[in-house]
């Protein structure tokens, strides 16, 4: 039972912020979007290294000097994976003109969502890749931490969905759904993960890595630039730095 609330946190998270729609009645100031996105890339920054990348290198302590091949190995495929999605799936970043991947007609607001969608893919198979390692080296705890974290940065998430929809003319209901349905493939990507656990157990550290490397091709990919360009791009920055200090004290006190 506790293994499903830990999965689900996220999921709540993103469901939380995406309601944010009912009360909310102007869309986000640019000021804010910068920090709800800042905030995010810091959490998921954070959780890669001391929710994956570390326990990856503990797990493969056997290989000494080499402890860090498998994490640097998952890592490559976590970022060419996302490489991969990022080209073959239309979607559209809030703020900007351009859609990405294959020409698509489907509309500007669903392209919305899947852009988001395309966040929460890593982020799902992170909690599932914590869970598999959780009578290992990472704690029950670690990761609990490790979703709760997920959690606190999917809040602002599910609110960049819902406000935008809203912006563009969608109904608050619809709106709410939008946000709510990019959350959907975290809770199903875990449990993808926990139920080829016999698969993965054995490739742990690279799984481990593969999380880590997808989620950093998120914020390096997209949030950064999001979160730095034209005006209050310091709020992005300071918002990065505090989202970051929340993971790691999270990690660190309850791991």
């Amino acid at each position: 039972m506790e293994a499903l609330y830990g999965l689900l946190l996220p999921f709540l998270g993103t469901s939380l912020g995406a309601a944010s729609v009912f009360f909310m009645k102007k869309a986000m100031s640019d000021g804010l979007q910068k920090g709800l996105t800042g905030f995010a890339a810091g959490v998921m920054t954070a959780a890669s290294v001391w929710s994956l990348l570390i326990p990856a290198i503990e797990r493969s302590e056997e290989l000494g000097k080499w402890s860090f091949a498998p994490a640097a190995a998952g890592l490559w495929l976590g970022f060419l994976f996302l490489l991969a999605l990022d080209h073959i799936i239309p979607h559209l970043h809030w703020g900007s003109a351009q859609p990405e991947g294959p020409s698509s007609r489907l509309r500007r607001t669903t392209m919305m969502v899947l852009a988001v969608t395309l966040h929460n893919i890593p982020e799902g198979m992170a909690v599932g890749a914590g869970y598999l390692a959780g009578d290992t080296e990472i704690t029950a705890m670690g990761v609990l931490a490790l979703s709760l974290g997920i959690a606190v940065q999917n809040f602002p998430e599910g609110a960049i969905v819902s406000m935008p929809l809203r912006a563009e003319g969608e109904g608050k209901l619809r709106a709410f759904a939008g946000g709510v349905l990019s959350g959907v493939v975290e809770p199903i990507g875990a449990l993808v993960t926990i139920l080829a656990a016999e698969l993965l157990v054995p490739a742990l550290p690279y799984l481990l890595g593969f999380a880590a490397g997808a989620m950093l091709y998120v914020v390096v990919e997209e949030m950064i630039p999001e979160m730095s360009q034209g005006r209050h791009s310091h709020i992005g920055v300071l918002a990065f730095a505090a989202g970051f200090s929340v993971m790691m004290v999270l990690d660190v006190a309850l791991g």
